[in-house]
């Protein structure tokens, strides 16, 4: 009879991914071992293999789970019965809530999920760009005449390029966190969303 997983499996595998998620996140991916995995985590090396199978396995979890996340949040923000301003302002908030707690996490799938073989880079971009359709449906339902020309996605991306890269300058114990940044995101981005024009319409006039 196949032995059962220990009770301890999944913490140990948490504890797994949160170590390599800030040594790739500091270091790169690539210039990270699985010996620096293990030694952060307190396992020895044929522990850790226990776990992952290899680095790429390791690289691939840390980039499905945080991907999985963000759209089990947007689904179920999607599902509310809230008008489209205040489900953008929630699904702002929301997704800087996930940020704020796997800042690692964000950082490798944005700058490391290049390293992926073609399979694993097709699920979890794939998983990406649902993400962002569901921010971009709500983005075309305050502005249905820039759904019509195309340009919700567009304008979903550049929200997306505000949200993003705020690991780069938003840093852990600092006077501004997330959570007081997610109004002024919401703020920017609705209020400019208003005075946007139509490029078609302003060639005419």
């Amino acid at each position: 009879m196949a032995r059962g997983r220990a009770a301890t499996y999944d913490d140990q595998r948490s504890l797994i991914l949160r170590h390599a998620a800030e040594l790739f996140a500091r270091h790169g991916y690539a210039a990270t071992s699985m010996n620096a995995v293990a030694e952060a985590c307190g396992f020895s090396k044929p522990t850790l293999y226990h776990y992952f199978r290899d680095k790429d396995a390791l690289l691939a979890s840390i980039c499905d789970e945080h991907v999985l996340r963000l759209h089990a949040m947007a689904t179920e923000v999607g599902a509310l019965p809230l008008p489209p301003r205040d489900k953008l302002r929630e699904l702002i908030t929301r997704i800087l809530e996930e940020y704020a707690d796997a800042q690692h996490a964000h950082r490798v799938l944005t700058e490391d999920v290049r390293f992926l073989g073609a399979t694993d880079q097709a699920r979890i971009l794939g998983r990406e760009r649902e993400v962002v359709a569901a921010f971009a449906r709500v983005v075309g339902a305050i502005r249905p005449d820039l759904q019509a020309a195309a340009l919700a996605k567009p304008l979903t991306m550049l929200l997306f390029g505000m949200i993003n890269w705020m690991f780069t300058w938003l840093k852990p114990g600092g006077a501004l966190t997330h959570a007081a940044m997610a109004p002024v995101v919401a703020d920017l981005f609705i209020g400019g969303l208003a005075a946007v024009r139509n490029p078609s319409e302003s060639l005419v006039s």
